[in-house]
């Protein structure tokens, strides 16, 4: 493989994380999930797509799927589910980000040209502005703009062409193992699971749990 020039980004559990407060507003306050209960949702969720994607047979989206435990668990009426879809896809939900990133991102950009990739609304550039690392960005491909998402391999393709580089100087980093991992290697490019619920520990893959360990997986 050629030396990694460029690195692409995912958003959603890479760079920003859920506000689960506007994201559960049909729920009670009271009855919302803690990170820990959200994060083993998220795991148990991840095994179950990535499974339906490698077969061939998805019944349901990621969230609706991950929505649908999450109100069986605690037992609230499923008749809000799609509300909870809609508030989760909405990107303006996706503003939580963690200590350091801006840092981070400063950092990995003095060697790398570095890009997003993102399955959103058409709006993440808004909402990466926001949270004060939109300049961060040479380009920002969202899916809700080029009119088609990961896994497929013309969104990646249509993100190299912004970047002017090739997929074999490239590199992806995105949390889902089936739509970022497997969609970035079969779009040429080398790929590293974001994981930070942790729902990958078992498999042999490339993976970090945080931008620190993705750091310094590239210092290596």
């Amino acid at each position: 493989m050629a030396e990694r020039r460029v690195i692409f980004f995912d958003v959603g559990n890479t760079l920003l994380f859920p506000n689960r407060a506007k994201m559960l507003a049909p729920i009670p306050s009271q009855r919302h999930p803690t990170l820990e209960h959200w994060q083993a949702l998220e795991r148990r969720t991840k095994r179950e797509f990535d499974l339906g994607m490698q077969s061939g047979r998805v019944d349901h989206g990621f969230w609706w799927t991950f929505h649908t435990y999450l109100l069986q668990e605690l037992g609230e009426d499923t008749g809000i589910r799609a509300a909870l879809v809609e508030n989760t896809q909405n990107s303006a939900n996706w503003d939580q980000i963690l200590t350091g990133t801006r840092d981070a991102l400063d950092r990995i950009s003095e060697n790398f040209r570095i890009a997003v990739i993102s399955n959103a609304d058409g709006g993440i550039e808004r909402v990466l502005s926001r949270c004060g690392i939109a300049g961060c960005f040479e380009s920002i491909t969202d899916s809700g703009i080029v009119g088609v998402e990961k896994p497929r391999a013309e969104i990646f393709e249509a993100a190299l062409k912004a970047m002017r580089a090739r997929a074999d100087e490239s590199l992806y980093l995105g949390d889902v193992y089936s739509v970022d991992y497997v969609g970035a290697r079969n779009a040429g490019m080398q790929a590293v699971l974001l994981d930070v619920a942790g729902a990958y520990r078992d498999r042999e893959v490339l993976r970090v749990e945080s931008l620190e360990q993705f750091e310094s997986w590239l210092q290596r």
